[in-house]
């Protein structure tokens, strides 16, 4: 069974830093892009940011871009999401996907809280 498990979410205050883990399980998931996603109250899912494969440089939105940045460790089949000056507008529940396909995101995690006060 596949699974995504986000973990690292929290209360911190503006201006501090995060960083977020997704532990993968049920596969390997090096040949897998990688996704950061996003779901503020109130409003739509929006992307983060994603790694297509090892080695290969991450993309972000230009939101979180200077921000945050997305690694990711293939011997643990894990990907982080390290979020550094936080401002209140980046609380959201932050999700992790994976997929074959950069377009398209096959698996999900749960998500995780984070919540960023001023």
């Amino acid at each position: 069974q596949v699974q995504l498990v986000e973990s690292g979410g929290g209360l911190v205050q503006a201006g501090g830093s995060l960083r977020l883990s997704c532990a993968a399980s049920g596969r390997t998931f090096s040949g897998y892009t990688m996704g950061w996603f996003r779901q503020a109250p109130g409003k739509e899912r929006e992307f983060v940011g994603q790694i297509i494969r090892s080695g290969m440089r991450p993309y972000y939105a230009d939101s979180v871009k200077g921000r945050f940045t997305i690694f990711r460790d293939v011997a643990k089949n894990t990907v982080y999401l390290q979020m550094n000056s936080l401002k209140p507008e980046d609380t959201a529940v932050y999700y992790c996907a994976a997929g074959l396909d950069p377009d398209r995101m096959e698996y999900w995690g749960k998500g995780t809280q984070v919540t960023v006060s001023s």
